[in-house]
């Protein structure tokens, strides 16, 4: 044996040694293979067998308009600018609230859709949509 020089026993191994780690896998396999018939085991229960389907009620649209002149609309009616906070608060109170279909006329003045917006927002209506022709080519 000479001094100088290393054995090739005595490397170092580079390689994951997988033997240990299929036998635990296998062993985990075996175990759960025997532990999930016995989890399957449950109460009897008969339970009552009913139909039910589930009542939706679409809330209802109101449509508030504003025309060039700058009066207002409720569904096509008329309405004076005292008589719209009530409207909007008993509007907000019913449930399902309804959903405020807001229509402004492109030559009203601008302040009148607003005025009639924070009206809707100081009743307490939650859900408020704009309503817009699309644009022809």
């Amino acid at each position: 044996m000479a001094f100088g020089t290393q054995d090739e026993t005595d490397e170092v191994m580079n390689e994951i040694n997988m033997t240990p780690l299929v036998d635990v896998m296998l062993v985990l396999l075996i175990i759960f293979i025997i532990t999930v018939p016995v989890m399957k085991h449950s109460v009897q229960v008969d339970l009552p067998r009913a139909t039910s389907t589930p009542q939706e009620t679409k809330p209802e649209t109101v449509r508030l308009s504003v025309n060039a002149q700058g009066r207002y609309f409720w569904n096509e009616q008329e309405v004076g600018e005292a008589d719209l906070q009530p409207r909007l608060e008993a509007a907000a109170a019913r449930t399902p609230q309804p959903e405020l279909h807001l229509r402004g006329d492109k030559d009203a003045r601008y302040e009148r859709v607003a005025q009639a917006l924070a009206a809707a927002q100081r009743a307490g209506v939650r859900k408020i949509g704009f309503v817009t022709e699309p644009t022809t080519p």
